[in-house]
């Protein structure tokens, strides 16, 4: 197994639903190779949550200022959550790397969407349901 190099980053969000996360700052996320996918996999999220400061920061910096209206938002906005770190390991991900799968539909059971099996079937990837 490699694993890809741990690295500091400062740069832009990788996704969307890391809002709330600081992006502009202190970020380590433990990535390996997936021999099946053939392509980086992602064990673990990490991020420290933001506080008030870097919240606004990060909003104005994207051009989401109308963000602070949400109940996550307000909620730090008005100190009524402890700061705390977030993240960690995915217990489905472990599995999927340890049982050379390619989607975590292989380990883990849930809803999926009708679009999301047929596809992966015409890949012989088969989903539990």
């Amino acid at each position: 197994m490699k694993c890809a190099p741990l690295t500091m980053t400062t740069g832009p969000p990788t996704r969307a639903r890391k809002q709330g996360v600081l992006t502009l700052g202190l970020k380590a996320d433990i990535l390996v190779w997936n021999p099946v996918t053939k392509r980086r996999h992602e064990l673990s999220s990490m991020g420290i949550r933001v506080m008030k400061a870097t919240l606004k920061q990060q909003l104005e910096l994207s051009h989401q200022l109308d963000f602070l209206q949400l109940p996550y938002q307000r909620v730090i906005l008005e100190d009524r959550v402890a700061l705390s770190i977030g993240g960690g390991i995915g217990q489905p991900r472990m599995p999927v790397l340890l049982l050379g799968k390619a989607h975590l539909g292989e380990v883990s059971v849930t809803v999926w969407p009708k679009l999301l099996k047929e596809i992966c079937a015409n890949k012989d990837i088969f989903v539990l349901e």
